[in-house]
């Protein structure tokens, strides 16, 4: 019997979300839960259908990027993963998704603005837009540079990623994490609508101005500041 049941379990419901939300097609995406008392995660086989997966075909990968048990090969981004998972000890779960407006972001190369309460809600910074891979970086280990990536855009831009849980890669598209897989998968259905409110806002008015800085705070606050008031306590 495996000795990662639960660990499995947690990342096939997690993946199964996906294609709940909207979030893919086909066999796109993936995402992993890491359980960092025995140095593993766990994460979808790569190239699967969602309807064809079940919770014993998660695949168990060590921090290293060995893989520990399953069958099948894990997701062609498992390095990515074990990538952030090795930076960012906080983090129990990465998802990465090729959502649609998301991607159109992405592909513009463009960080989405916060111009809204619902924005502010979840951070208080646009959610930012990592510069493409050079070419030299991309005949690398490209999955491993593309964590190397994510890091150098939230050091540059200043960015704590226990705020911010979501990233754009130019050209390519979002990854999200959270403190579980479950979490990450939400960022992920976050994101998708940030960016697709942010694509609306721009077509009704292209000089729509950022969210004023007093409501910034006062949303973000107000859910998670040390005086939150939002939802039910106890």
């Amino acid at each position: 019997m495996s000795n990662y049941k639960e660990l499995k379990r947690e990342c096939y419901e997690a993946n199964m979300e996906l294609p709940r939300l909207d979030l893919v097609v086909y066999t796109f995406g993936n995402v992993s839960a890491v359980a960092r008392d025995k140095g593993v995660f766990a994460i979808k086989p790569s190239g699967i259908p969602y309807e064809e997966l079940a919770a014993d075909d998660m695949v168990i990968v060590d921090l290293d990027n060995k893989v520990v048990e399953g069958k099948m090969r894990p997701s062609s981004d498992t390095k990515t993963h074990a990538f952030l998972y090795r930076s960012w000890e906080n983090v129990g779960g990465i998802a990465h998704t090729h959502s649609t407006y998301a991607v159109a972001w992405a592909q513009a190369q463009r960080d989405i603005p916060i111009f809204g309460t619902t924005h502010a809600d979840h951070h208080t910074h646009d959610v930012p837009c990592a510069p493409p891979m050079s070419d030299e970086l991309i005949q690398g280990d490209y999955e491993h540079m593309t964590g190397q990536q994510i890091l150098d855009c939230f050091r540059e831009k200043n960015l704590d990623f226990n705020e911010v849980e979501m990233v754009l890669l130019g050209n390519h598209g979002p990854f999200t994490w959270g403190k579980n897989a479950a979490k990450a998968v939400y960022n992920s259905k976050v994101l998708e609508e940030l960016a697709k409110m942010a694509f609306l806002t721009l077509q009704i008015n292209p000089n729509a101005p950022r969210l004023r800085q007093a409501l910034i705070r006062k949303h973000y606050d107000r859910k998670h500041g040390k005086d939150a008031y939002y939802g039910q306590n106890g």
